[in-house]
């Protein structure tokens, strides 16, 4: 069994395990890695040191591998391991990381940074969104891979302006083995209350089951705990991964199948206004209030009256309002936000000569997740004005049934209901690369990559049980039919999401000079059916039932578009050159620039159905210029990487007023903002004296220039209003950030502390107000209690995180010139896990 998968009997077995660990951390898909593994500098090795890695190539990129990961709270999201990476900011919505939570990288949200797991791309296919809460468990890690600003040239992404975030698994080991973890933690801090932390985890390893390199792993992992922040929430959370590892021959070809399954049950973390988080700095309210910032006013547990309850008793044939429940379902943390997620990946490599390869990286995902919360569910038809053809379905807002729901003999009550949005997503993919070796100094690849998202979004209207619980938190599985038998749906689009992308890349030493030469050429296409009536340019919908007559509907209301499907198509040549110059053994200088682009989301897309097939209704891509130049130091026991970087944004989407939309009534649309500038510089070092003490520092420096002013309306005599963005700085980024961590050994009991300042950040475009900066210290202890005779070891770990139990505002994305909503950031927490590999 390779037990540096699992556990390390002292810093010194870290550091050569670490040291030894194949280059796979480079890169994302077999041939990435492939690619960038076979030219390597003589005296330029890639070793990391306390687990922190700087790769030797043209992009400014660090990595993560097992000695840092293990470091963190056991099950903790990849996403806030890798707030330790200078550029990177994350705020967790919970100490444990499955509530979910938000990052950016030099600026870019999430929806602007590639995310990928063995290749595998996870992003969300309709509006690029990332779920941090549904990603591998920690223990079946090998890496993590930031760029910053840059993507591989084939990865499957049709947004990643900001960089990207590669996740490399485990490799099966070579000898059986048993590896399990179990974690107790609580919320350490004054008026948390069920909040406690329980999570187990185990995985086996086969080994070489045949003695000609086959070999697997399996694991399971449950977590279940109280969100902090939602006296009424739980996370339950199952997952389950593993590989099958097959080696071809000894000169490295090999064929593998992945597969990941995670079910997750949770309610939503809670968010409120950044104005009312604010007002804790102004004194308004304690540390221990923010425990209750989120309770609604009534209690819990509450009960809706009988006769409002879907499919409960009579009432004496008075209409029942919704609101006649006492608020009973109301409260954001009665909203559930469930999600079952799963995905198979395969890898393989060949060698077809010995100057050629061939890498095949397949792959298939599934999505199945919804949030949202109660409404009222009217036993009426809908008649608009001036009509008189009954109907069903969802209207303005309103959801119609035609039907006695809760038993009373009559039409007249609007009993309580639950309205999820829900997304269904079945993914396809597959990256294949053509390696060749023109000489021991030189190559090229030729890459193909498809990515194929089928993305059904409905809204199917669920009941509501007498406690205020939703009687299925899956309302697709158990829908509330109308009088014909027929789902009622709030929303109800299709949507395909299909990249055709070839790129080639050239890479060649010149003695102490390596250069790379590279080139994408995406073909995006975003096939949308839009199957009810667009009633607005914001999005807003009619969904009438199928099969009715709405000819009257229709003429009532000319102005709104019909069901109909549009596709749009994007396509770009995506350059990227860099260099790597070479001083010494020791010392390197490094520059890349790369072209980006981000494909606009399903929302803005479907809002452009509105208006008529032209110019205007083509939301444009975003695309980027990115220059990075920088130092790299190697020696030894230290490493060093210090950079600068200039990104042009170009088109950048964003949400602002339109007079001339919607007949001329005006209204918020999604907006081209024009240019936005980013610059700044990131650095870091890591420095081990000797193998019982490790120093690593980072920080970094994030700057941003809107150029233009926003048209917000119009005045009295129909005159352009603006806002006066132009020459302000984007919000939701942090204007800096730096931290550092410290490991120390004495013998089999180490002991290590990290700490982050990160700076405040605009709440708005128009910098009127910011969250206050703030500092997190985390701290962590591990103690080998002993080795089994046959291997492997025993040991204890402590995890303190918040030590100091900071308040601050958590992850935020900004707005126009608004305050908008923002969690509030995670508690001291505590935990103590006891890890048995053997």
């Amino acid at each position: 069994m390779q037990i540096r998968y699992f556990l390390a009997a002292s810093v010194t077995a870290i550091g050569v395990a670490a040291a030894t660990a194949p280059s796979a951390a480079l890169a994302q898909s077999t041939g990435s890695v492939e690619f960038e593994d076979e030219i390597v500098v003589t005296g330029q090795a890639e070793t990391s040191i306390g687990g922190i890695e700087f790769p030797d190539t043209p992009k400014a990129k660090q990595v993560l591998d097992e000695e840092a990961i293990r470091r963190q709270r056991p099950g903790q999201t990849v996403n806030d391991i890798v707030n330790l990476i200078p550029g990177v900011s994350f705020q967790n919505n919970d100490p444990w990381g499955s509530s979910g939570g938000g990052f950016t990288i030099r600026g870019f949200g999430a929806d602007r940074v590639s995310q990928t797991l063995d290749g595998l791309p996870l992003n969300d296919s309709g509006n690029y969104a990332l779920y941090t809460n549904q990603q591998v468990d920690s223990e079946v890690l090998e890496s993590v891979n930031v760029n910053l600003g840059t993507t591989d040239v084939d990865s499957p992404t049709a947004s990643a302006t900001g960089g990207t975030i590669n996740i490399r698994t485990r490799e099966p080991g070579d000898d059986f083995g048993l590896t399990t973890t179990m974690t107790f933690g609580d919320v350490l801090a004054a008026g948390a209350t069920d909040t406690v932390y329980m999570r187990g985890f185990g995985m086996v390893d086969t080994g070489d089951i045949t003695g000609a390199g086959t070999k697997a792993f399996a694991s399971v992992s449950y977590t279940r705990y109280g969100v902090p922040y939602n006296p009424y929430g739980q996370v339950d959370k199952t997952q389950f991964n593993g590989s099958i590892w097959q080696d071809i021959g000894s000169n490295g070809d090999f064929i593998s199948v992945a597969g990941h399954y995670n079910r997750n049950r949770n309610n939503f973390a809670g968010s409120e206004s950044i104005g009312n988080l604010l007002q804790y700095y102004d004194g308004l309210f304690s540390k221990e209030d923010r425990f209750r910032v989120y309770e609604f006013s009534g209690e819990f547990p509450c009960s809706v009256p009988s006769g409002q309850v879907l499919g409960g008793g009579g009432t004496n044939g008075v209409s029942e309002r919704y609101d006649d429940r006492n608020g009973c379902g109301a409260a954001f943390y009665r909203r559930y936000n469930p999600s079952d997620t799963g995905n198979i990946r395969g890898a393989s490599r060949f060698s077809l000569s010995d100057k050629l390869t061939f890498t095949f990286d397949p792959s298939y995902q599934y999505v199945k997740a919804n949030g949202g919360g109660p409404d009222d569910l009217r036993e009426s038809f809908f008649t608009p004005g001036g009509t008189t053809i009954p109907l069903t379905g969802a209207f303005n807002g309103g959801y119609y049934f035609g039907r006695d729901l809760n038993g009373d003999g009559d039409l007249l009550d609007r009993v309580a209901g639950t309205d999820p949005s829900q997304t269904q997503t079945n993914r396809y993919g597959a990256v294949a690369n053509l390696i060749y070796d023109l000489s021991s100094d030189h190559r090229l690849r030729l890459a193909y990559t498809w990515d194929s998202a089928r993305h059904r979004q409905t809204g199917q209207i669920g009941g509501m049980l007498q406690n205020g619980e939703p009687d299925n938190v899956f309302a697709i599985d158990n829908p509330v039919l109308d009088l014909d038998g027929l789902e009622v749906n709030k929303r109800d689009r299709l949507s395909y999401a299909i990249l055709h992308q070839v790129s080639g890349e050239y890479r060649g030493n010149f003695g102490d000079l390596t250069a790379v030469i590279g080139l994408r050429a995406p073909f995006f296409k975003r096939r949308l059916n839009q199957n009810c009536y667009t009633t607005s340019i914001s999005g807003f919908v009619d969904c009438p039932n199928p099969g009715q007559d709405l000819s009257q509907y229709e003429a009532a209301n000319p102005t709104y578009a019909p069901p109909l499907s549009r596709t749009y198509k994007y396509d770009s040549l995506l350059p990227n050159v860099g260099f790597t110059y070479h001083f010494g053994d020791s010392a390197s200088v490094f520059g890349n620039y790369a072209k980006g682009l981000s494909v606009p989301g399903t929302d803005p897309l479907y809002d452009s159905l509105f208006l008529a097939d032209d110019d205007r209704a083509r939301p444009v891509p975003e695309t980027t210029d990115s220059f990075d130049v920088g130092f790299r130091f190697s020696s030894g026991n230290i490493q060093a990487q210090i950079g600068g970087y200039f990104t042009q944004y170009k088109d950048r989407l964003a949400s602002a007023f339109d007079p001339d939309a919607n007949m001329g009534e005006g209204a918020v649309v999604f907006r081209n903002l024009g240019r936005v500038d980013k610059y700044g510089v990131d650095g870091s070092i890591a420095y081990r004296p000797n193998s019982n003490i490790l120093l690593y520092v980072f920080g970094s420096i994030n700057e941003s220039e809107i150029k233009e002013d926003v048209q917000s309306g119009v005045d009295a005599n129909d005159q352009p209003l603006f806002l006066a963005t132009g020459g302000k700085s984007e919000s939701g980024t942090p204007d800096y950030s730096f931290g550092a961590r410290g490991q120390v050994a004495f013998g089999d009991f180490e002991i290590g502390a990290q700490v982050k300042r990160t700076g405040p950040r605009w709440v708005n475009d128009l910098n009127l107000d910011r969250a206050p900066a703030y500092t997190i210290v985390d701290f962590d202890a591990r103690w080998t209690l002993g080795q089994f005779a046959t291997g492997g070891d025993v040991a204890i770990q402590f995890n303190l995180t918040n030590l100091f139990d900071e308040y601050y505002v958590g992850f935020f994305g900004g707005s126009l010139d608004g305050f908008g909503f923002a969690q509030i950031g995670a508690p001291r927490a505590g935990s103590v896990s006891v890890i048995i590999g053997f």
